[in-house]
């Protein structure tokens, strides 16, 4: 793979950038590998990606049935935070936190990775007493944050109206390391060093079946024909129940679509990430000027990938009294998301009933934050056998033993 630098730049740019090459090969399948991962989304690719680097298992295929990327990966509002109140969600948010701050190097690709800092607003005195627990909490955890009053909350985000008729502005959870990424340069970048390694990424190939011998895993049926292999990770989101289905088990997991909308774009006017959860609304800027906002997800069950009227009146009619300003702006584009939502509202990562069989999912709305924390815990779950630190209490186990890790309540709003 040829280092991408400022040097390469200018030589391209002197022959008319004709000597670029691909990013990542598309070969046709083996018979056979180490490790397969269904899923080429972040999380997957991520876990491909530490495989190879952590542990030295480079004989990977990620199997796709669209392509690389194309689901929640794209379909999200990049926000990336770690201030949440739970030991073990903290942590591998705040792995994955760390991890994003280096991913551009690492990679050797620009994610574009902006830490400008995510507000959480307290807009009742139930959220000002939450989120002063979040901040003692994370302060043991090692995660900085700080409860920050309504001035301060002004001076970061001069476009807010602190006096709401309905819920004024009381203070704010605040991270200033927390921030956004581009996310499909971080699928792009995870795939590009995947395939340097060696590994195969094979995309518009959907799984079908899942083959197996005396209780273990042999292998995957596949509309590119049957592909064998010795180890099996899953890690498709929405789509986890109707693959465990295939696998012979269950899980305790519910998809439901995730919508949200970007404005025309205007002048930088907001440096930060502000989510006002008591509204459920949530409301950054991106690079290119569009006022990029989320909300939450559908009332119903569903594997929808589309937008829909309610939801741009529900979350914006909820924005616009805490932002005035976006009342005046045409909405651009809108998509959705399925996403994967557990009980406790946090991950499941770890073995399954199917021997050598493993699996990832349940990030819910908070994904996109944790894809390189989640790839470095899974790939060590799978390199292993079994999971590490990181990914310990994140088993199917605890919904047995009745050991949740509830996020639903605990840090206000789960994205």
């Amino acid at each position: 793979m040829r280092r991408y630098s400022a040097f390469a730049i200018a030589r391209e740019a002197a022959r008319y950038h004709s000597g670029w090459e691909r990013a990542w090969a598309s070969p046709e399948p083996k018979s056979e590998y180490d490790v397969i991962i269904v899923g080429a989304g972040g999380h997957g690719l991520a876990t491909a990606y530490y495989l190879g680097k952590n542990f030295g298992i480079t004989n990977v295929a990620i199997i796709e049935k669209g392509w690389l990327g194309g689901g929640n990966t794209g379909r999200n509002t990049t926000i990336i935070r770690s201030n949440y109140l739970q030991d073990p969600s903290a942590a591998i948010y705040e792995k994955a936190r760390s991890l994003y701050e280096t991913m551009s190097q690492d990679l050797n690709y620009n994610v574009m990775f902006s830490p400008r800092g995510v507000m959480m607003l307290a807009q009742t005195e139930h959220e000002i007493r939450g989120y002063q627990r979040t901040a003692h909490a994370n302060a043991l955890q090692g995660v900085a944050t700080e409860f920050i009053g309504p001035q301060k909350v002004k001076e970061l985000c001069p476009i807010i109206e602190l006096k709401g008729p309905r819920y004024p502005v009381l203070g704010a959870l605040w991270q200033p390391r927390g921030g956004t990424a581009r996310h499909d340069a971080v699928a792009w970048g995870y795939a590009r060093a995947c395939s340097d390694m060696g590994m195969h990424i094979i995309q518009k190939c959907e799984v079908t079946g899942v083959h197996q011998d005396k209780g273990e895993v042999t292998g995957v049926q596949t509309t590119k024909g049957r592909i064998g292999c010795k180890k099996l990770g899953m890690v498709v989101a929405g789509n986890a129940s109707a693959l465990a289905d295939m696998a012979g088990f269950r899980i305790p997991l519910e998809s439901v679509a995730l919508q949200a909308l970007v404005s025309e774009p205007v002048k930088p006017c907001m440096d930060v990430v502000v989510m006002a959860n008591t509204v459920h609304g949530y409301l950054s800027q991106s690079d290119k000027g569009e006022m990029v906002i989320g909300g939450g997800t559908d009332g119903f069950n569903n594997y929808t990938q589309r937008g829909s009227f309610h939801h741009i009146e529900e979350t914006v009619r909820a924005l616009v009294e805490t932002f005035p300003m976006i009342s005046r702006l045409k909405m651009l584009r809108q998509w959705g998301g399925i996403v994967d939502v557990t009980g406790d509202r946090s991950p499941i990562i770890g073995k399954t009933p199917l021997g050598n069989t493993f699996i990832n999912c349940g990030w819910g709305t908070g994904g996109f934050k944790a894809i390189p924390g989640s790839g470095w815990a899974f790939a060590e779950t799978i390199a292993k056998g079994a999971p590490g630190e990181l990914a310990a209490p994140f088993g199917m186990d605890r919904f047995i033993e009745g050991r949740f890790i509830d996020e639903s309540v605990a840090a206000g709003v789960a994205h």
